[in-house]
């Protein structure tokens, strides 16, 4: 899925996202796009198409989980005593896809990784608003995940889907959100759709409000016109 009509039609009725495939990335230099994985493919694609040619703006990367896959694979090689690749292990880090997208654009703008359980995604929102409130005209926000290496199967909360999306935020004009919390009881239910993309399902499907529970915060987003 790629269009806003393709994402709109899955809102309507989510479906399992299927685990192939990935983007072209066409914008970033060949030298530097070889490195990605379907991770940063993803993330540095929607990155690109929502900045276009726009530089100086600052960018807060998400990801609840990650190049995971990456640093099992490490690990994997440092158990059976194979030498590490220098590439594999500066890729692995939570910020790689954040640096790489910066190299290859020759923009010093700041750049955020972050990463806070199954609330990442509203965490980075507030991030954002942070940045917004400290002066900066706009702020670049790119949510992705992957699903997890088997070997996590056992502790998974829930079946991570691949998918990134990229909002260009600004504090006045376009369409307006809030988002409000309030602490929780308890956390989350186990099972359902990754946080993220509850949150895609809200603003793709054009619903008035969505309530979620995660990070023992009770979440709540609005539409606001």
């Amino acid at each position: 899925m790629a269009t806003g009509e393709e994402w709109a039609a899955w809102a309507a009725a989510p479906a399992p996202i299927a685990h192939e495939g990935e983007p072209g990335v066409r914008a970033m230099p060949p030298m530097l796009r070889r490195r990605l994985g379907q991770l940063g493919k993803m993330a540095l694609d929607v990155a690109y198409t929502a900045l276009g040619g726009r530089t100086g703006v600052p960018t807060v990367f998400c990801s609840r989980h990650g190049e995971t896959a990456r640093a099992i694979a490490l690990l994997d090689d440092l158990a059976g005593g194979v030498p590490l690749s220098p590439t594999a292990f500066g890729m692995s880090v939570h910020n790689a896809n954040a640096g790489l997208f910066s190299i290859a654009r020759g923009d010093r703008a700041n750049h955020i990784a972050l990463a806070a359980g199954s609330g990442t995604l509203e965490h980075a929102v507030i991030e954002a608003c942070g940045l917004l409130a400290d002066g900066e005209p706009a702020v670049l926000l790119v949510a992705a995940d992957c699903p997890l290496p088997c070997v996590f199967a056992p502790f998974a909360d829930r079946a991570e889907q691949p998918h990134a999306f990229a909002w260009l935020i600004a504090a006045e004009g376009g369409e307006r959100l809030s988002l409000h919390w309030a602490a929780a009881e308890a956390d989350e239910e186990h099972g359902g759709l990754p946080g993220t993309l509850d949150v895609l399902r809200f603003h793709a499907g054009g619903a008035a409000q969505l309530e979620r529970t995660a990070g023992r915060q009770r979440w709540r987003w609005r539409r606001d016109g």
